[in-house]
């Protein structure tokens, strides 16, 4: 019995553990000057995932480095470059993938995550690849109405999976991501 509980418990792990994000690219928008800058770079560095952020000035974009192993809450991202009084314009994560299946306008579980791919080819990703976060309030509303065009499900809207994501296998309340490649 514990053999099966054991084979059991590897099995969900090692489902969930397909892919680990390593760094992130992230533009803001509505910077005007150094102090803006350092106000999100300031912010960002207080979130406990990150290992390192550097900061472009030139582009208003921040270069994140995540500490290895620890889980990455994205949403946590946003919220520090908001409560420094920005917005995100662009996020990019990359990761290292390990035989992750996606399927257009389909969700996957990537870690603790569910993420929603829309304008993708289905593949399967292998080794370092990047994504693109195209979540309303992670880039500007003109391309977010591009993507959110790509998908009749509910989802899109509201970052939450609604009784439509059920079929996937998403509870319904769900945090979703929704991502391109």
């Amino acid at each position: 019995m514990k053999k099966i509980l054991f084979i059991a418990l590897v099995s969900v792990f090692a489902l969930q553990a397909n892919a680990q994000f390593t760094r992130a690219s992230l533009q803001a928008s509505g910077l005007t000057c150094s102090m803006c800058n350092k106000a999100i770079y300031n912010a960002l560095k207080k979130i406990s995932f990150i290992s390192s952020v550097e900061s472009d000035i030139k582009h208003a974009s921040f270069h994140i480095v995540f500490k290895e192993n620890t889980p990455v809450e994205i949403d946590q991202l946003k919220e520090a470059v908001e409560d420094a009084g920005f917005s995100v314009a662009d996020l990019k994560l990359t990761g290292n993938f390990n035989n992750v299946t996606v399927t257009n306008d389909k969700h996957v579980v990537i870690g603790s995550s569910n993420f929603h791919f829309l304008k993708v080819n289905d593949q399967v990703l292998n080794g370092e690849r990047t994504i693109t976060v195209v979540d309303k309030g992670f880039l500007a509303a003109k391309n977010f109405r591009k993507y959110s065009t790509a998908t009749k499900l509910s989802c899109i809207q509201t970052g939450k999976a609604g009784s439509c994501c059920e079929k996937e296998g998403v509870a319904e309340n769900t945090r979703v991501y929704h991502v391109t490649i």
